[in-house]
C-alpha cells in the first residue's frame, strides 16, 4: 500500500495537472483531494469555507485525507492538506510524498481567481503570507523536492518520473 505518489505543493503549484499526467505515465490511477472534499460534504471548496469558516474546512479536510485507501494512485492534494499532521502521516505511510516547489512570484502568476478557488486564506492575508506559512510544511513532509519554476507541465512530469526511479 506504500507504492502511491503524493503531490502536496501551493494552490497553482500544477498538482492537479501533473497528477494526471504523471499517473497516466506510470499507469496509475488518479485522485485529487479537493475533488474527494467537495463530493463527501456536497458543496465547493470555496463554499465549504465561506459557509462554514476555515477551522471547519480544515478539520474536514484532515479526516477526509485520513481516510483514502489506494495502491498504485498518484494523489494530488489541496495546498492547505499540510496542516493536517494526521492526513500527512498517513499520506507519508501510503507512499512517496513530492513537493512540486514553485515561486511565490510565479504562483502569484497562475492564481487569479482566488475567491473561488476555495484556497484557505485568512481575512486579509495574501499569498506570500501563505507561501511564507506553508513553504516551511511542504519542506518538512517532502520526501522529494521538485523544483519546476520556469518548467512546463511535461518537463515537470519527467522530473518526477526521473526522481521516482
Amino acid at each position: 500500500m506504500n507504492d502511491n505518489i503524493i503531490l502536496i505543493g501551493m494552490p497553482g503549484a500544477g498538482k492537479s495537472t501533473v497528477g494526471v499526467l504523471l499517473a497516466k505515465a506510470l499507469g496509475y490511477n488518479f485522485i485529487d483531494t479537493d475533488l474527494i472534499i467537495q463530493g463527501r460534504l456536497n458543496s465547493r471548496l470555496y463554499k465549504i469555507i465561506e459557509d462554514h469558516g476555515i477551522a471547519y474546512f480544515l478539520q474536514a479536510e484532515n479526516k477526509i485525507i485520513s481516510e483514502i485507501n489506494a495502491e498504485h494512485t498518484v494523489i494530488a492534494t489541496g495546498g492547505s492538506a499540510v496542516f493536517g499532521k494526521e492526513a500527512m502521516e498517513h499520506l507519508k505511510q501510503m507512499g512517496k510524498v513530492v513537493y512540486i516547489k514553485l515561486g511565490c512570484d510565479e504562483i502569484k502568476k497562475r492564481v487569479n481567481n482566488i475567491t473561488t478557488r476555495g484556497i484557505v486564506m485568512k481575512k486579509g492575508e495574501t499569498i506570500e503570507d501563505i507561501y511564507s506559512e506553508r513553504a516551511p510544511l511542504y519542506e518538512r513532509y517532502a520526501d522529494i523536492t521538485v523544483d519546476a519554476e520556469n518548467t512546463a507541465i511535461e518537463e515537470a512530469v519527467e522530473k518526477i518520473f526521473g526522481l521516482l526511479e
